[in-house]
Order: structure tokens, then sequence, then C-alpha cells
């Protein structure tokens, strides 16, 4: 079992770490054994009103985010289990998706076995049939796996009642349900998640609608009536589950096209499964409506964003522009507004997206819809958003002209990073000190020597990319079991850093779209990938506690930052070139600087 870190707020004392400390894990000092603050109220009276702000994006209330919070309550999300059981079981043997084939075994047993050798019922009445189904199960435990059981039913194999491979049509087969059979909620995630590295949603969705019809049809229109009527809550249930994770996919006109029709279908059966049907749709174009909103108050932000700050040529003024500790002079009220930020961002990062983000092709590249509007604008917006966090930390440092100012912001990142840690705000925490290591803020060496940097190297070491993150690993593992057995909504945020999750997402990604030798889907592969986004969702949906400064976050995501060229200027004209290298760089700088003001 893999060492665990009690969580922020709970940890002992210790002083710094060694060179030869290995993989140990520094205890944090922050919030020894204290209760974390309220968040301080009235503390500016002039906030903007909601009109105003236009970082007043709407919120994510929807049952798309509401299942998941009633999921994680429950702690039985997509992949509700014991914790002794697979989490990632796929339906017992005697779904009816397998009882209509034999059961074939899987290749690799000894070739002069007899056919008897093939398959064999373990309740047979016979010694010698006991003996050989036990013989014969053995031999795939030691050529196959070196334990547990390997089956196969039809184009589906499984190991220890576990899905493991099976071909596509054989995969869509077991999605669609019947009067008897519903899919596991776990398997219908995972396909649904990769079944777009095969083939596009909008035929999954008309393969789907197609066997359901097809399946019902008899000739006889009262009996298809009576199938029907049975059918319909299961294959409402289904779409539910598909809007209701993936609605991003509905973007798509071609997608509500067929929902359309599949409501007109279960209206010839059942008024109920009807009325359900309809409210459904309802809340997916409600949510399709909030996510527009959304990315057009991203981009109406971005543009404001790209106002350049005051002139380099007049820096001794930039003591008028308004900075963060003008308007916060409370680490802890600051952290709050970067979760804000963090989770309503996350909110709308839709599950497919990590897998989009790294097809090689589209599956249907040259068909305008589906990929043509949307594939991965909002993961590729909240990593924009670390970008930016980075830089604004960076210029926030290099803009004072005194040196104190810069030590004093230097002091105040430093414990809004410490804050951020200690909420579980990861993301916030990695973009903070990814500003304060640029090279611009890094050479201010006189500013430097005016900073405690005591709590900076432990949240360094705590974000040490040595070892694949092992110290973020650990703290991340802490905030997950903080979260699960949280009393308190502030308890349940975990905001991974983003780029490291995607990293791992995308080795896990690595191959699925690969099939076997024999044609199969290697399913294995997308059950762990699957999970990891799972997590993802259940991370996703926690609703920030904090009180919301708009003055602040409207600063946060609006003030512009200097690019790298102006925050090396800004830099020099702090502390000057100490070297000819670094003469030669600012005579550059300032040559191409002017240049581009002129062109302007």
């Amino acid at each position: 079992m893999p060492p665990t870190t009690p969580y922020a707020g709970k940890f002992s004392p210790c002083g710094l770490y060694g060179s030869n400390n290995n993989n140990s894990q520094p205890h944090s000092p922050y919030r020894n054994g204290t209760a974390a603050k309220a968040a301080k109220e009235n503390l500016y009276s002039s906030a903007y009103a909601t009109a105003e702000n236009p970082y007043d994006i709407p919120q994510p209330h929807s049952s798309y985010r509401n299942v998941a919070a009633a999921a994680a309550t429950t702690r039985e999300h997509i992949y509700a289990c014991k914790a002794t059981e697979n989490p990632y079981a796929a339906p017992q043997p005697h779904s009816p998706r397998r009882t209509a084939s034999s059961c074939t075994g899987r290749s690799g047993r000894n070739s002069s076995s007899s056919s008897s050798d093939q398959c064999r019922n373990p309740s047979s009445s016979s010694d010698h049939s006991d003996q050989s189904y036990r013989n014969n199960v053995a031999v795939v435990k030691d050529r196959l796996y070196g334990h547990g059981i390997t089956t196969s039913y039809g184009e589906m194999c499984y190991h220890d009642n576990s899905l493991v491979s099976a071909s596509l049509e054989a995969l869509i087969q077991h999605l669609v349900p019947t009067v008897d059979y519903y899919p596991d909620r776990s398997y219908v995630f995972t396909f649904l998640l990769s079944s777009r590295l095969f083939l596009h949603p909008y035929e999954l969705m008309t393969k789907v609608c197609h066997l359901c019809v097809e399946q019902q049809r008899s000739g006889d229109p009262l009996l298809d009536k009576i199938r029907i009527r049975e059918v319909a809550p299961k294959l409402v249930q289904l779409l539910t589950e598909w809007t209701e994770t993936f609605p991003y996919d509905f973007r798509d006109e071609r997608m509500m096209r067929c929902l359309k029709d599949m409501t007109h279908h279960v209206a010839r059966g059942d008024e109920y499964s009807w009325r359900a049907m309809r409210q459904m749709t309802q809340r997916l174009i409600k949510r399709l409506s909030a996510l527009g909103q959304y990315e057009e108050a991203v981009a109406a932000l971005n543009a404001v964003a790209m106002e350049r700050p005051a002139s380099l040529k007049s820096k001794q003024a930039s003591g008028q522009r308004s900075d963060v500790l003008s308007m916060c002079d409370d680490p802890f009220v600051l952290a709050q507004q970067l979760t804000h930020i963090e989770l309503d961002r996350l909110s709308f990062i839709g599950p497919e997206e990590f897998i989009q983000t790294f097809a090689l092709k589209d599956p249907l590249e040259n068909h305008k819809g589906f990929f043509r509007k949307r594939k991965t604008s909002n993961l590729e917006a909240y990593v924009n958003w670390f970008n930016r966090l980075s830089f604004l930390v960076a210029t926030e440092i290099c803009m004072p002209v005194k040196k104190k100012h810069r030590a004093r912001a230097i002091e105040f990142f430093i414990d809004v990073a410490q804050e951020c840690f200690n909420i579980g705000n990861f993301n916030s925490l990695m973009a903070i000190i990814t500003g304060m290591n640029m090279s611009p803020v890094a050479r201010l060496r006189k500013t430097w020597s005016k900073v405690n940097t005591d709590k900076f190297e432990i949240l360094e070491h705590q974000m040490d990319p040595s070892s694949n993150f092992s110290n973020y690993r650990t703290a991340l593992r802490g905030a997950t079991q903080r979260s699960e057995t949280a009393h308190s909504s502030q308890e349940r945020i975990v905001i991974p850093f983003f780029s490291l999750l995607i990293k791992d997402i995308y080795f896990l990604n690595e191959g699925c779209a690969s099939k076997l030798s024999n044609g199969h889907i290697n399913f294995e592969k997308l059950w762990e990938l699957a999970k990891q986004v799972s997590e993802f969702l259940v991370w996703r949906q926690v609703v920030c506690p904090f009180d919301r400064d708009r003055r602040i976050l409207q600063h946060l995501v609006t003030s512009p930052v200097f690019n790298e060229d102006e925050l090396h200027l800004a830099s020099y004209e702090s502390e000057g070139p100490e070297n000819n290298m670094e003469k030669d760089s600012r005579r550059s700088l300032r040559s191409s600087l002017l240049h581009r003001e002129n062109r302007s």
C-alpha cells in the first residue's frame, strides 16, 4: 500500500529537508494543528456589482453537476463498488449478452487437448469431468496470467469476470439495453468515453438507436408497443447517463436529431418515459446554454486581459497601477479567490476532452460538425489560465520600483501558495511557484536577499519533479483521502496539478486506439483510462464554499500582464545587468520593444 501523508492542516512541524533525504516527505509547518481561518467578511466594501463584473459567468447548477455531487456524497460515483471488489468488473456471466454464445475458452491451450478440454461445466456429476475442468483452469492460469480464470463469450473475452477485450461491434451490442438487461454503469462510462477513439459519437449514437429499434420490432404493432413500453425506461436511463456525463457530444446537430427521433420512438409505447426524455432534453439544453455563456465570458475576459501594462519607459509611474496587494493583503482570501476560478473552469471541462486532446486524427476529420466547432477548448482554456497566473505573479513582482516592495510581493505570494497547499489547490500552487522561478524573477538577487525563503523551499520540495513528482503525488493522495472522509465542503476540495494529470492520461491513452492481433479492442487499457478520468470528475464537481470577492476576481482574470520579453526588460530596470550577456540582452529587448511600439 503506498504511503499516505496526513493532509494540510494536520502536519507536524519539522525542519527543512536535506540533500540526503531521498524521497522522504517533509511535514508542512503550515496551519499546524489549527483550524482554517474563516473568510473575512466585508473586507472590501467597494466590491463590484454582479452586472459590472465580466467574470460573473453562469454556474453549472444543472443535473449534470448535481448527479455527480450525489454520487460523491454516497461514495458511489461512476465506479461504485466495495473496496475488495474489482471496480471495473463487468456484469456477471448470466447476462443475456453472453449466454447467447457458448464458452469457447481462450486460445493458448495445449493443442493436443481433446474437445472436452475446451470448456467444461464445473458442476458436472462426473468425477473425471470435474478433474478435467480443474486441469483446464490451471492451464489457463499458468499460461495466460499466472492466476485467475480467463473465458470467452462470443466476441467478448473475460478474465476473472472482468472484460479484457472484445470486438467493436460486440462492445456496441453490449451497450444496448434490453427488457431484462442493462449494462453496468462502469462499462457505460468507459465505453462512451473511449469509443470516440474508434468511431464518431454520432456513429455510435446511430448504431445504438438502430439496435434499440430493431430488437423491439416483431411485425406485430401491438407486440411492438408492448416491447417498447418494457424497454423504454432502460433506454431513457442510458441516454440520461450519456447526456449528463458527455453533454458536449450533443453540440452536434445530428446527435440532437437522433435524440429527438428516440423521443418520438419512446412516445409510441410509454408516456412516462416520453416525459422523462423531454425533461432530460431540457436539462441538456440548459447545460449547453450555460457552456455557451461560459465560453463567451472567457473570450471577453481574454480580450480585456490582452491590453498591455503601463509603458516600461515610464516605470516610475507604475506605482499608480493597481496591484493585487492594494486590493487584498490577506493570502488566505486571495487563495480562496484563486480556488473559485480553478473550480469554475474545471467544471466546464468535458471528460471526453482528455481523449480528444491526444487523438492523432479526428474520426471524421473532413466532416463538418462535431469536431469543427469544439474539440478541447475548455481544457485548453484551463491550461491558458495556469500560464496567465504564472505571468501575473511574475508581473506583480517585477513591476514595483522599490526593492522592499518587490520583496513584499514575493513574501505575499509565498504565503498565498502556502494557503493554496492547505486548501488542496495544487494547480494554483504550482502556477505561483512557476511564476516565481521564471528567469526575470529568479535573477533579482538583491530582492531575494530581503526574503525569508524557508517556506518557499518547503513548497518547492512538495512540488519537486524528481521521481515523477513523488512528493506531490503523496500530498495528492492525502488530499483525496481527506476529501473522501470530509465533514465540510472545504475539506472536499482537490484541485490537481493539471499539466501532470494530462501527462498521466496521455501515457494511459497511448496505445488505447491500437487493436490486438485478433482485431479485438484492449479493454483493460480502457478501464485504466476511465478510472483516471472518473477521479477527475469527482474532483471537478465540488462547489467552492468560499465567499466571492468580485473585485479581486476581476483583477486576477483581467489585469494586463507582461509577456516574456517585457518581464526581462522590467527585471533589468529593477536590478541592472550583471554581465555583458545581460547587457546585450537588455539592449536587444529595448530595441525590439521600441520598434514594436512604433509599428503599433
